[in-house]
């Protein structure tokens, strides 16, 4: 089983506009990073996002990008608040490839959880990267992970 975490591509400001979608630039690392997901082999089965406007418009593009035919749908314990053991336990019971699209600080913090260790903990060089996705995958139903891929700016 695979996770995909993607960080939504770059949002306007609230003082802009409060629905914060994506900005052009946005619109133009999402589609890129989308691309090279597939490019990579991303096919998700399910496609989780926030619900934000920005995490919707990011999911969008990688959903068209790597897989038109996923379910897609936005889902609780995506929010950048969330306790990020919320969704690693909810990804135990889970058979399909994911891709959960969120926001930082919760992408990083999900990722340390799946990797057993706390994001302060593990390797600075591999940061999570803004705008970005890392790869993931487990063979044992979500026991441990390692991660395959990374692409951001």
């Amino acid at each position: 089983m695979r996770a995909y975490l993607v960080h939504h591509g770059e949002a306007a400001e609230p003082g802009v506009d409060p629905r914060r979608p994506l900005t052009p630039w946005g619109r133009q690392q999402v589609e890129r990073c989308a691309a090279d997901a597939a490019a990579r082999g991303a096919k998700p089965d399910v496609v989780w996002h926030s619900g934000k406007l920005r995490a919707k418009q990011t999911a969008e593009a990688y959903w068209r990008a790597c897989n038109p035919l996923a379910e897609f749908c936005a889902t609780k314990d995506l929010q950048p608040a969330d306790p990020p053991v919320w969704l690693r336990d909810r990804l135990r019971g889970e058979s399909r490839d994911v891709m959960i699209v969120g926001h930082f600080p919760h992408l990083p913090k999900l990722r340390a959880a799946l990797l057993g260790g706390a994001a302060e903990t593990l390797d600075a060089a591999a940061a999570f990267p803004q705008h970005g996705i890392v790869a993931l995958e487990t063979t044992d139903e979500g026991a441990t992970w390692r991660e395959l891929w990374r692409v951001g700016d």
